[in-house]
């Protein structure tokens, strides 16, 4: 809860707003962290539970499903992200506002200009001209597609990893997965409420995204907990259902991780204007995805 809230309760910061270099960096640093939970923790668990003994030979230990669904698991997060933004994209387009004075616009020009000027319709600019999105208003819908896609794919891995440590009955285990909960859940969070907040939400939906984020991993421990007399780890059902889940969860976190997060920043403006902020943003990449990396030794 308190990684999700954080962004919110620092927007009064002005070095933790999102034109701020530094928050580009604590930006990356949980991207960092996401990567390194898809590929260091959830991927490696499905193959592990995948290529299990107490699975058949066939078809288990005769194709590779883990790399599989990961893979379909990416292609399909691509697809939804992609429709989505045309979705959003066709929306907002048919609602452009037309200038309330007619001698403002000659010819398809504004005040007799050269460019065309964008009329401003629920906070989306457009070009009046051909109804189409501007640059900021294209950067907005896509900051609300990610946040949505994000949120999406963090909530299916906190509800599977909340299951496993609620139906868990090894000491050693619970532990390390506390340890390796506590750390990712805060800077996912953090990542995720980055999103939320440049996404420019109102109050109430970023209220509403904040506790869904924040009550999946409990109830998933609950689901977990009630499940544990029925519920057994090795068992072929739990093995196949929670391998396939981890798999389809590793492939989501890792494109959002770096398609959205870190390519769609990097390549941005901010980024490509600054070499310097680039390998910051680099060192925090690197120092979230190692810290995940060394979590991994426990959990």
């Amino acid at each position: 809860m308190i990684g999700v809230c954080l962004p919110f309760v620092t927007r009064s910061i002005r070095a933790l707003s999102p034109d701020r270099s530094l928050f580009v960096i604590v930006k990356a640093f949980a991207a960092g962290i996401i990567l390194g939970t898809g590929f260091m923790h959830v991927l490696p668990d499905s193959f592990e539970m995948l290529s299990s003994n107490c699975l058949k030979e066939n078809p288990w230990h005769k194709f590779p499903f883990t790399g599989f669904v990961a893979m379909l698991s990416a292609i399909i997060t691509l697809a939804i992200d992609s429709m989505a933004t045309s979705i959003y994209s066709n929306k907002h387009k048919a609602g452009v506002i037309k200038p309330e004075s007619n001698q403002q616009v000659q010819n398809g020009h504004i005040n007799g200009g050269d460019q065309e000027m964008g009329t401003v319709n629920n906070g989306y600019f457009h070009s009046h001209h051909h109804g189409s999105l501007s640059k900021d208003g294209t950067k907005l819908l896509r900051y609300r597609v990610i946040a949505m896609v994000l949120e999406l794919g963090i909530i299916v891995h906190s509800i599977v990893i909340g299951i496993s440590l609620g139906a868990s009955n090894n000491t050693c285990t619970i532990k390390g997965l506390v340890a390796a909960l506590c750390f990712h859940q805060m800077f996912e969070g953090m990542g995720l409420g980055g999103c939320i907040l440049q996404a420019e939400y109102k109050m109430l939906k970023k209220a509403a995204m904040a506790f869904f984020f924040s009550v999946t991993t409990p109830f998933g421990i609950a689901l977990g907990i009630a499940l544990s007399k029925t519920y057994q780890e090795n068992s072929p059902r739990a093995l196949i259902t929670v391998g396939l889940l981890n798999a389809s969860s590793a492939g989501l976190l890792i494109y959002m991780a770096l398609v959205d997060l870190l390519a769609s920043d990097f390549m941005g403006d901010k980024l490509q204007g600054s070499i310097k902020l680039q390998i910051k943003a680099f060192i925090a990449v690197l120092l979230g995805a190692g810290g995940m990396s060394l979590m991994a030794k426990w959990a």
